[in-house]
């Protein structure tokens, strides 16, 4: 079986209850939930919060394949990982090892169910343990060392075309694949052999704050002229 695994909460500080507040029209955690949903590659979406405002909204979206898992609430809290909320998902829920488990981000709404399917395919069809989605980040890198600062991804001296410049993967924390199996023995959502799947550059934008809400409305509206 396959489970896409939204972990929402209701203490979002930056923007209150920001998991259902409407972004073009629906709730932001709908556009996750419904391309999980629509995914062809998915059996199962669990939304796990803690809130009874937001799993109301939830149950109200009538999607095919979702349900809502009560999250203990000492796995909601500002200081809890994801990790400790798949950990207690995955100890109660009784699915097998041999389950493939997506954690899916509810705040990246660009994440698209050709995006999951696709991902899934080159995750099947490889000989990875786990794989993230990201983007090519093309811009240059340094990091302070010593009140210096050092590149990090080529070299200044041999400063490369754009074109001819390879980049470097960043994670945008959209969408991430692994066992069951695995994540019960290493405690994490990457192990093993680890790969990537590259998104478009646009699915680099998460909501964090208040400003980036209107990045991604506009985006969403580019990507989704129907909107």
């Amino acid at each position: 079986m396959n489970i896409a695994f939204i972990p929402v909460r209701g203490g979002s500080k930056s923007i209150p209850l920001k998991n259902i507040k409407p972004i073009n029209g629906k709730p932001l955690v709908y556009w996750t939930a419904s391309a999980a949903s629509r995914a062809n590659s998915i059996d199962k979406v669990v939304i796990a919060t803690d809130s009874e405002e937001i799993k109301n909204t939830v149950l109200s979206f009538n999607l095919e394949k979702l349900i809502v898992y009560d999250r203990d609430p000492k796995n909601a809290s500002d200081t809890a990982s994801t990790e400790s909320v798949i950990l207690e998902y995955i100890e109660k829920s009784g699915l097998s090892q041999e389950d493939l488990f997506f954690l899916i981000q509810a705040t990246s709404p660009m994440l698209s169910s050709e995006h999951i399917d696709r991902m899934y395919e080159k995750f099947k069809n490889s000989d990875c343990d786990s794989m993230f989605s990201a983007v090519r980040e093309k811009q240059f890198h340094w990091i302070e060392k010593a009140g210096r600062v050092e590149p990090i991804n080529y070299d200044y001296a041999n400063r490369p075309r754009r074109q001819d410049f390879q980049g470097i993967l960043a994670e945008n924390g959209a969408c991430y694949i692994n066992s069951v199996r695995n994540i019960l023995k290493d405690k994490c959502r990457l192990s093993g052999k680890i790969s990537a799947f590259e998104l478009p550059s646009y699915t680099a934008y998460e909501i964090d704050e208040p400003a980036d809400w209107v990045i991604v409305e506009d985006l969403m509206k580019t990507i989704t002229p129907e909107l």
